[in-house]
């Protein structure tokens, strides 16, 4: 048996020793969880996960390799990824790249051996806090200081915004919407294009006025990393905004439009990430399926002095999935209608979107 070549060092104290795949190097990033059973490249590549280490508690990751057509984002920015085994043999005639290749190549660390049960326990029963990923000969003592005198970065936004104006195109043009990017992920991109949207991808702090000059049908807030605070800009931006066109969010972006509204936002313990949250929809009565990965909610009370209804609620603890206000066509919600990995249930938002902006919304 192979000796332990490195090792996690929560910041209470908590040590584990496994086994390093992808990236070496040192790195202070924040703990979490994630419950999917399977869509570890999705994982792997969406920004939302900037500065955050991943423990996967599905047992087996690497299996099926990585395919060229699956990424989330052009170049991952996950802190790291925490598995109890890796395999570097996949077997999937889609994969190009071994999960530990794709990994090396954009600088991002793995260990696997550990015991990820006990982890998540850990994270479940005392929250999410710093770790430092580090060679297991570095002292408990010498890594708990390295932890105490470093903080997480809270720039995660504007690290993963695209810096320029990108616009994609559809076969059949119908609407033009123009998506601020805190981070989006790819496959929202190809629900709006596939559904006859011409897409004009605008960095996460573009101003209103640069907005209203690009003439948009409608305006989509995506997903991204971090607390929705730390983009006081963006929130600026799309209070000037409301009431003059549709507006959609999802995930940082329904955060950001609840704070938009005068809302407050709070930090979960542990945060939602998997692809099994289940979320009733307050309008039917019906109960989705939803894929998840965020450490903040809206604060429900906060919602009263708002023009903001909500939705949506997460039926596993009650918190906030998704809010409207009707007069002004907006729109959010909490957790990711374009999957990637995950269930299909809620696709149909997009299709809302697309009504909204034909003024034939029902809902």
């Amino acid at each position: 048996m192979m000796d332990y070549n490195r090792k996690l060092i929560l910041e209470d104290g908590q040590e584990y020793f496994g086994y390093g795949f992808g990236a070496d190097g040192d790195r202070i990033l924040e703990i979490v969880f994630n419950t999917s059973m399977v869509g570890y490249q999705e994982i792997l590549s969406d920004p939302s996960y900037t500065y955050q280490a991943v423990v996967m508690t599905y047992p087996l990751i690497g299996n099926y390799g990585m395919a060229d057509e699956d990424y989330e984002t052009e170049t991952p920015t996950i802190g790291a990824l925490i598995v109890r085994e890796y395999n570097p043999n996949p077997s999937n005639f889609r994969s190009s790249a071994t999960l530990g290749e794709v990994m090396k190549k954009y600088g991002i660390p793995g260990i696997y051996g550990v015991d990820t049960r006990k982890i998540t326990r850990s994270i479940r029963d005392f929250g999410s806090r710093k770790v430092l990923i580090t060679s297991a000969s570095t002292p408990l003592e010498e890594g708990l200081k390295i932890l105490k005198a470093n903080d997480i970065p809270r720039d995660a936004v504007s690290k993963v915004s695209r810096k320029e104006t990108w616009v994609v195109n559809p076969e059949t043009e119908k609407y033009h919407v123009v998506a601020i990017d805190c981070g989006m992920k790819l496959n929202i991109l190809r629900s709006l294009i596939k559904r006859g949207c011409r897409v004009t991808v605008v960095p996460w702090n573009c101003r209103a006025e640069k907005i209203e000059n690009l003439n948009p049908d409608g305006i989509f807030i995506s997903n991204g990393p971090g607390d929705p605070t730390d983009v006081p800009e963006t929130v600026a931006n799309i209070r000037s905004l409301i009431g003059k066109y549709p507006i959609f969010g999802i995930c940082l972006g329904h955060q950001i439009i609840s704070l938009a509204y005068g809302a407050k936002t709070y930090k979960l313990k542990f945060g939602h990430r998997g692809g099994n949250h289940p979320v009733r929809n307050l309008k039917t009565g019906k109960i989705e399926i939803t894929s998840q990965n965020h450490s903040y909610a809206v604060k429900a009370d906060s919602l009263a002095s708002t023009p903001l209804v909500p939705t949506h609620i997460n039926l596993l603890d009650h918190t906030i999935e998704g809010v409207e206000c009707a007069k002004d066509k907006v729109f959010s919600v909490q957790y990711h209608p374009e999957s990637a990995p995950g269930p299909q249930d809620s696709s149909y938002l997009f299709d809302r979107f697309i009504n909204i902006m034909e003024g034939q919304d029902n809902a």
